[in-house]
C-alpha cells in the first residue's frame, strides 16, 4: 500500500528534542515502512523518512499567515497532481489540507492530537466528501469534536523498544517533571511538591518562546531552582529522556488544562516508572490506577502518592503500557480503519 503522511511545517520530523506530534508522524512513517508499505512524508525542512520525503514551508513555529497560506497552497498543488498515487493520505497537519481531494475515493485519515475546532468539523462534514475518517489521540480529545462525522479514538504511541526498563530505584531517587514549560503544564506545582515533601526533583523541558511564559518561566520555575534539591536538566533529546526517566522513581504530571494525552507519560511507562498525576483531560485514559500509576486531585493527594511507589512493580508498569500504547499495536490499529471504508 502507499501511504502519504502530512505533517505542518515548523518542526522537523523526526524530531530533535521538542516536537509531540512531529515524533509521532516519524513513528508511524517507519513502522507503516517496517509493515511492507510505501510511504511519502510531507512535512517542513530537515525532515527524513525511510521512503521518500517531500520537504515544503519553514521551519518556524511563529511564522506568519501569509507563509501558513503558501504552504497550503503548495499541499493543494500536490494533493491535486498526485492524488491517483496513494491508497491512504493520513494527515497529521490542517484539516484544509485535504479539501482537493475531499471527495476523492482515496482513503483520507485525519488525526488530531490537540483540541479539535467545532466549527471546522461542521463545515468540512457539509461538503461532498468519501472515505474520510477522523482519529483523535483520546476519547477526551474525541469530545472536542465529534460533531459531525465518523469518529474514532486512536492513542499515541512510543517505540517501546528505544526505553529501558530500570526494574529498581532507590526510594531517595529523584521525582521528575518533563514537559513544555508552560504554566498550564504546572512545574511550579512540582516544584511545591518537592519542597513540600523534602523530595529531591528533576526539571526538563523546553522554555515557550512566548513572552508571557518566559516571564512565567523566571518568576515560577528559575528562581526556585537551587541545583541541588530542585534541578533543571534543561530541552532533553531521546536518550537522555531514556536516562533521566528510567532514574527517576516517578513522573509528576500536574496539568492545569485538558491535555488531549501527555506522551511523556507512556515515555516514563515505557521506563518502568510510574506517573502521579492530576486527573484532567486523558489522564484518566491513560493511567491504569495502582499499575502504571495513581491519578489524584490535589497537591496533598500527590504527595500521599509518592509514599506508595515502592508497591508499584516496574516490570508489570512497563509491559501494561506496551500492550496498550506500543508503536507496533498502534499503527495497525490506524491501518485496521482501512477494512471499514
Amino acid at each position: 500500500m502507499k501511504i502519504l503522511l502530512i505533517m505542518d511545517p515548523g518542526i522537523p520530523v523526526p524530531p530533535l528534542k521538542y516536537g509531540g506530534i512531529e515524533r509521532i508522524v516519524a513513528l508511524l512513517g517507519k513502522e507503516y515502512e517496517n509493515m511492507g508499505h510505501q510511504v511519502t512524508l510531507l512535512a517542513g525542512p530537515e525532515s527524513y523518512c525511510k521512503g521518500e520525503t517531500i520537504i515544503y514551508g519553514k521551519n518556524d513555529p511563529l511564522r506568519s499567515g501569509w507563509q501558513k497560506m503558501k504552504e497550503l497552497l503548495f499541499v493543494w498543488n500536490y494533493l491535486l497532481k498526485k492524488k491517483n498515487q496513494f491508497d491512504l493520505v493520513h494527515n497529521f497537519g490542517r484539516l484544509i489540507y485535504l479539501l482537493p481531494i475531499l471527495n476523492h475515493n482515496t482513503m483520507k485519515i485525519m488525526s488530531y492530537q490537540r483540541s479539535i475546532t467545532p466549527r471546522n468539523i461542521r463545515l468540512i462534514h457539509k461538503l461532498p466528501n468519501k472515505n474520510l475518517l477522523f482519529t483523535a489521540c483520546s476519547d477526551a480529545c474525541k469530545a472536542t469534536g465529534n460533531v459531525a462525522g465518523n469518529w474514532h479514538t486512536i492513542y499515541n504511541t512510543v517505540d517501546f523498544t528505544a526505553y529501558s526498563l530500570a526494574t529498581n530505584v532507590q526510594q531517595n531517587a529523584p521525582l521528575m517533571f518533563l514537559g513544555r514549560l508552560a504554566k498550564i503544564k504546572g512545574a511550579h506545582t512540582a516544584i511545591q511538591l518537592a519542597k513540600k515533601g523534602k523530595q529531591p526533583l528533576w526539571i526538563a523541558g523546553n522554555i515557550p518562546q512566548e513572552t508571557q511564559e518566559a516571564v512565567y518561566f523566571e518568576a515560577s520555575i528559575a528562581n526556585e531552582i537551587d541545583g541541588t534539591q530542585v534541578k533543571y536538566l534543561g530541552e532533553l533529546n531521546d536518550s537522555e529522556k531514556n536516562y533521566y526517566l528510567s532514574k527517576s522513581k516517578a513522573l509528576l504530571f500536574p496539568i492545569e488544562w485538558e491535555e488531549p494525552f501527555g506522551i511523556v507519560m507512556i515515555e516514563a511507562m515505557a521506563c518502568g516508572t510510574p506517573v502521579i498525576a492530576f486527573e484532567r483531560g486523558a489522564v484518566t485514559e491513560v493511567i491504569d490506577e495502582t499499575v502504571t500509576g495513581f491519578k489524584v486531585k490535589t497537591l496533598d493527594q500527590m504527595l500521599e502518592k509518592i509514599d506508595l511507589l515502592q508497591s508499584l512493580d516496574r516490570t508489570i508498569c512497563r509491559q501494561r503500557a506496551a500492550e496498550r500504547f506500543d508503536i507496533t499495536i498502534i499503527a495497525k490499529q490506524y491501518l485496521k480503519l482501512m477494512d471499514g471504508k
